[in-house]
């Protein structure tokens, strides 16, 4: 073989082993765990409840239920020149990991479609990542599980919701009689829909790009604690994941991850997740 031909076969033999063994070009190994496959949902759940009136009301009050989705609510299309997730918005529901993890960094970005349906029509755009998502499907307003929701919504983005029972504590300052923001400086503050504080924080500041613009959500989870971060900003810091069961509360330190089909027509995409045995110090300190 002619020397000139070595080299280039050696860096080709040596990139290909870097991509088997999971390093990136810089040689470090790439912890990351790719949820979407960039081809189809294999890896999640489609899961859509009761079919809702203009008002948000459920028609019938029956499910259309896990893994049956006639309207191709979620599906996997083209967009920008890439296979992304597009959530219709048209019924309330989500797509669920299979697996649940515990301890972990996730990042995906998302997009807004133009479609509202329903409830949402003139209203904000409006979807969310759920996370420590366990129990029943359908627990919370009939589509999605007991979790701690990650606000996507215009707007809003980076607000905490507690869903059918999970709770947090998180340092606040009261603005009015319901209006609670996350400060560091501020007074620690359980966030429960059992308590007359209820189940919403909203986030410090706002990050979130123009409309027609990808964002990109980073959420941070290490035993009870998580970090909410988007577009590289600290949205808020959540203590003492909990969930109430009967009157007595446990931990919620782990679960599936759920994404929200809301009444908006929403575009996913970069989903993907690794293990961290700590938060990151340049963000909680």
């Amino acid at each position: 073989m002619r020397p000139k031909f070595i080299l280039p076969l050696l860096l080709c033999a040596i990139t290909i082993a870097m991509v088997i063994f999971g390093f990136t070009t810089t040689g470090k190994r790439d912890h990351w765990q790719q949820l979407f496959n960039r081809k189809d949902l294999t890896g999640w759940d489609t899961y859509i409840g009761p079919d809702l009136d203009n008002s948000g009301k459920p028609i019938t009050g029956t499910p259309i239920g896990l893994n049956n989705d006639p309207r191709h609510v979620f599906s996997v299309v083209k967009l920008d020149g890439e296979n992304v997730i597009r959530i219709s918005g048209e019924n309330w529901g989500g797509i669920s990991t299979k697996s649940e993890y515990e301890s972990y960094h996730l990042q995906l970005q998302f997009k807004w479609g133009a479609l509202l349906w329903g409830q949402k029509k003139g209203k904000k755009k409006d979807s969310g990542v759920l996370y420590h998502s366990v129990g029943p499907y359908g627990a919370d307003y009939g589509a999605w599980m007991r979790s701690q929701e990650f606000q996507v919504e215009q707007g809003n983005c980076g607000d905490y919701w507690g869903c059918a029972g999970a709770m947090a504590d998180i340092p606040v300052i009261k603005q009015a009689d319901t209006a609670y923001v996350y400060s560091p400086q501020g007074t620690m503050t359980t966030f429960s829909a059992a308590n007359k504080v209820g189940r919403h924080c909203i986030k410090q500041g706002d990050a979130e790009n123009p409309d027609g613009q990808w964002n990109t959500i980073d959420l941070y989870c290490h035993g009870d604690t998580s970090v909410q971060v988007m577009n590289g900003k600290v949205m808020m810091i959540l203590y003492h994941n909990s969930q109430m069961d009967n009157g007595k509360v446990s931990p919620l330190t782990k679960g599936k991850i759920q994404v929200q089909s809301e009444g908006s027509e929403v575009y996913y995409k970069g989903i993907k997740i690794e293990a961290i045995d700590r938060l990151p110090a340049e963000l909680v300190k």
